[in-house]
């Protein structure tokens, strides 16, 4: 028999730790089921975070990396959006990733780049290799991607927000305008230009990887895997997360919700690049306070600019304690925890302790909430959180949001009021039993692929016929697995 030749994937994430930690799962996952070998080829245009070095180097050495040297972007606007700097640092490092791939030892079967490098396909194009794309976030939002290219985009003449009706995206519950993903908002900015060019160019990609699974959104899914011309497959993989059991690390706050009650803590927390401005974070502190419910907060910096996020990391340069009302850790310390710029998410989410989730609507949050059977607070802040929180709390109904007041914040009464119905209310136990039956959903197709032992033997006769078979017959396995449908 014939050597077996090293196959390689080639991982191409934008910067950023939201898009890299889904695609890193995504490999793992294929890695224990599959004979192939990945490197995570990263563009940049900044030396690599910390946070994304500490994570590369844990990986099995089945799974390298490289950094692509840091481009030098043009003078780009004050203001300018992340999705246009992101977009600029894949186009200008182009030449690098193209070396980067012609120096692989092994053969590189496919590249996969997430939804801000469809730019990478001309040079997989070039080399005769498979692209295709990993989409992280809701089969909704891919759905409004494809349904902007070929629609909305020549049909609409008005700035979305100002639609008079809700935008009714194939699959879905309708969407108000106002509540599309923040890269759309103004169609004259550049950040709109490259969204609309990337997803314009989905069509290109041999398959599209989407971290979704059907129970959990049905319609998109189905509309999504419904064959068009010129529509690329598109594969549903999800729950795709870190699913790494066990306490590591020595955490306070693990050990506090030892000592609460079964379900009886809300988790608040808006991910790593989401922050609140000074009133904001006023309001929130003293409405958590008014509710008298347990809670742990993940507390950073106040952000008083325009924006608020820091898309990639934000972190609390001084002592978050300084930002908080006067009094308020002393008098909330007998059923409060505060927590400074981090906390170990997956293990919270995990605990028993756990009765709900404040969340910024980041996918990879309420994707780890649903396996924990965790319902939600729907609290979006950037990009396509908006979407996510009209998914989850009007269509498939684990959340409660808040309402915003005239005066552009969420008052304390409000966050007082959602906190307690979500944790005491009525309507909190019906959100949670609906999580259940997700939780019990994700745990099915979980444990389909956990089953799965024929894949490596079947594998290895078409690795050695057909690359690009190969990896699309990995891709649909793992999608058929995870919706429970017979290969």
């Amino acid at each position: 028999m014939e050597n077996q030749q090293e196959f390689i994937v080639a991982m191409i994430p934008s910067p950023g730790m939201g898009h890299l930690i889904p695609m890193i799962e995504f490999a793992k996952t294929l890695l224990l089921h599959h004979n192939l070998s990945f490197i995570f080829i990263i563009p940049t245009d900044s030396p690599p975070s910390k946070a994304q070095t500490t994570v590369l180097r844990s990986l099995p050495s089945a799974i390298s990396h490289t950094f692509l040297p840091p481009v030098t972007l043009p003078d780009l606007p004050l203001g300018t959006k992340i999705e246009t700097i992101i977009s600029l640092t894949v186009l200008h490092s182009l030449p690098s990733l193209r070396r980067a791939l012609l120096s692989q030892s092994g053969t590189v079967t496919a590249v996969v780049s997430d939804l801000f490098g469809t730019d990478t396909f001309e040079i997989a194009n070039e080399l005769n290799i498979p692209s295709y794309v990993f989409f992280p976030s809701t089969a909704m939002t891919l759905s409004f991607s494809f349904y902007l290219s070929q629609h909305l985009h020549q049909n609409v003449q008005c700035e979305f927000r100002d639609l008079p009706e809700p935008v009714q995206i194939p699959g879905c519950v309708p969407v108000h305008g106002k509540d599309l993903m923040d890269p759309v908002q103004d169609r004259s900015n550049d950040a709109y230009k490259w969204v609309l060019h990337h997803t314009k160019r989905y069509k290109l990609a041999h398959g599209i990887i989407e971290n979704s699974f059907l129970e959990l959104e049905p319609g998109a899914i189905k509309e999504l895997q419904k064959e068009e011309p010129g529509k690329p497959p598109v594969y549903p993989v999800g729950p795709i997360i870190n699913l790494e059991s066990g306490r590591t690390g020595n955490h306070d706050c693990l050990r506090w919700l030892d000592e609460q009650p079964r379900g009886s803590v809300i988790f608040v927390c808006f991910g790593s690049g989401g922050t609140l401005t000074s009133a904001q974070m006023d309001e929130l502190a003293l409405g958590l306070e008014k509710s008298e419910q347990r809670f742990l907060w993940v507390v950073k910096s106040p952000n008083d600019k325009a924006t608020n996020a820091s898309y990639f990391n934000a972190e609390t340069q001084a002592d978050p304690f300084d930002f908080l009302p006067k009094g308020f850790v002393e008098r909330t310390k007998s059923r409060g925890f505060v927590v400074s710029s981090w906390a170990p998410q997956t293990q919270v989410l995990s605990h028993g302790s756990i009765g709900g989730f404040l969340t910024h609507c980041g996918w990879n949050s309420i994707l780890e909430s649903v396996v924990n059977g965790v319902p939600l607070v729907a609290w979006p802040l950037f990009a396509e959180q908006k979407m996510n929180a009209v998914m989850v709390s009007e269509d498939v109904k684990v959340a409660l949001r808040p309402k915003v007041g005239e005066n552009g914040l969420v008052e304390r009464e409000e966050i007082a009021s959602v906190v307690k119905k979500l944790m005491e209310g009525e309507e909190g136990k019906k959100l949670r039993y609906r999580m259940n039956e997700l939780k019990d959903a994700a745990a099915k197709t979980l444990g389909q692929l956990q089953r799965h032992e024929a894949w490596p033997s079947r594998l290895s006769y078409e690795m050695r016929i057909n690359r690009n078979y190969c990896v699309r017959y990995c891709f649909h396995v793992l999608a058929s697995l995870r919706n429970i449908c017979v290969f």
